[in-house]
């Protein structure tokens, strides 16, 4: 469905964030006149007001018989699919579309590499636009990294860079490249089950031509062996990392130690990016040395430099113990305070007490809605790391000052998401860059847009 399909149609934008805001811009520009309903938080609705004031603002959640009332609702993509008004609408007849299905019904030719996986979607993502525009390749780097695609509508790009998440893989138009980071159990609220994200999150392989995925997941390749065009990053034959180098095959060609973005997990969301631009056609080879000069994405074991003699470093984006896992093993030989803990999904935190437990250069210290169960889950496996409990996320950071030797990092890497206690991991990586001592302002996302 196109913009120019909504003439004439009843038309409703659901949710007032960034995406929404992006939707209404676009709807806009094309069908001025069209009459638009926006259904937002009611702390919102003054604001939606002021943004255009031809809208019709309920400062309310829509319910089925509201949404039935329209041809299109145009859903933000934090709102849950599944959620039984959504579905009980769609069979009354409602078509349900998004801003990234409104920009792909646009931009039918455009060349994208579009990059999904529980973790390390972001990063890669960023890869491919910072290596592309390495190359002189004038590359658009958008969606769920934090710009909206309908933002860039109108414009053009060589390569577009797209990153999507689990609520948008199935909003995607055909497309020449998908890339699979990761699959992991994440989102089990949105999605409703496990089984189910793993669908929605392969929803990708479906629209795209050919198929890129991390040859180390055995699940995920089981899941993808009947893509006509899979490719593979991570193993022997192709883009992966061995002694301490990235290396096409049996070719060395950067060495790790020399990548702004620290790692394993990193090196290997590198090798999917150069994969990705070599399937292309570019010279990845070519563009790899600008690794050296990425500058690794906020929140994401972002250094923040030192103060008070401790090395602070913000991994906030961490919402999966094995995220926390992979963090402090790219930190392996240095004495680390790691906090842990937030929003309590009920995830399994056996892995992270097995690896953490013995370790005699880490101290934990855990806070928020499942900060006791993994405090629990430490002593009831006898764990001789140094355990402590903090009451808030600010007693988290004085407590991991305290602790932490000179010399030492203090790493926010929670392994939780953030609703507890904040708006989302952004806020609360803001926050921890705040009680550390550094200028909140100058954490920030390069890149964004065409370039």
């Amino acid at each position: 469905m196109r913009i120019a399909d909504l003439a004439a149609k009843r038309v409703a934008v659901w949710g007032f964030g960034r995406e929404g805001r992006a939707a209404i811009r676009a709807i806009r520009a094309q069908l001025p006149q069209l009459p638009l309903a926006l259904y937002c938080s009611e702390s919102e609705a003054d604001a939606a007001r002021a943004f255009d004031a031809t809208l019709t603002v309920y400062g309310q959640e829509p319910g089925s018989v509201a949404l039935c009332a329209y041809d299109v609702v145009v859903k933000s993509p934090g709102i849950s699919a599944y959620k039984p008004a959504v579905t009980t609408a769609q069979a009354q007849g409602t078509t349900f579309t998004s801003g990234t299905a409104l920009w792909f019904a646009e931009n039918p030719g455009a060349r994208v590499i579009a990059v999904t996986g529980t973790k390390g979607k972001s990063t890669t993502t960023a890869f491919i636009a910072h290596l592309a525009r390495a190359l002189g390749v004038r590359t658009a780097l958008a969606g769920n990294i934090g710009l909206p695609l309908l933002e860039l509508q109108g414009q053009s790009a060589d390569l577009w860079a797209i990153e999507l998440s689990s609520f948008q893989t199935g909003e995607a138009g055909a497309l020449e490249l998908g890339v699979v980071t990761s699959l992991y159990e994440e989102h089990l609220d949105w999605h409703g089950s496990r089984e189910r994200y793993v669908a929605d999150k392969l929803k990708l392989a479906d629209v795209s031509r050919t198929l890129l995925v991390n040859g180390q997941q055995a699940h995920l390749l089981e899941r993808t062996a009947a893509h006509p065009h899979r490719l593979l990053f991570g193993t022997l034959e192709g883009w992966h990392v061995a002694d301490g180098a990235i290396r096409r095959g049996e070719q060395a060609v950067f060495d790790i130690h020399a990548m702004a973005a620290p790692g394993l997990h990193n090196a290997l969301n590198a090798c999917a990016a150069l994969a990705a631009l070599e399937t292309l056609g570019y010279d990845a080879v070519k563009a790899a040395p600008a690794l050296a000069d990425f500058r690794p994405l906020p929140h994401r074991l972002q250094p923040l430099g030192m103060h008070d003699g401790l090395a602070w470093i913000n991994d906030s984006i961490s919402t999966t113990p094995l995220a926390t896992l992979a963090a402090l093993d790219s930190l392996a030989g240095r004495e680390v305070t790691v906090i842990v803990g937030g929003h309590d999904r009920g995830l399994d935190w056996s892995d992270f007490v097995r690896a953490a437990k013995d370790r005699t250069d880490l101290r934990i210290v855990t806070q928020g809605a499942n900060g006791p169960r993994i405090a629990q889950a430490l002593r009831a496996a006898k764990a001789v790391v140094p355990l402590g409990e903090a009451e808030d996320f600010a007693d988290a950071v004085t407590m991991a000052r305290t602790v932490t030797p000179a010399g030492g990092v203090v790493l926010l890497s929670p392994g939780a998401p953030s609703f507890d206690q904040f708006k989302d991991y952004a806020e609360r990586g803001r926050r921890f860059a705040e009680l550390a001592g550094f200028a909140v302002e100058t954490i920030g996302i390069d890149g964004l847009g065409i370039r």
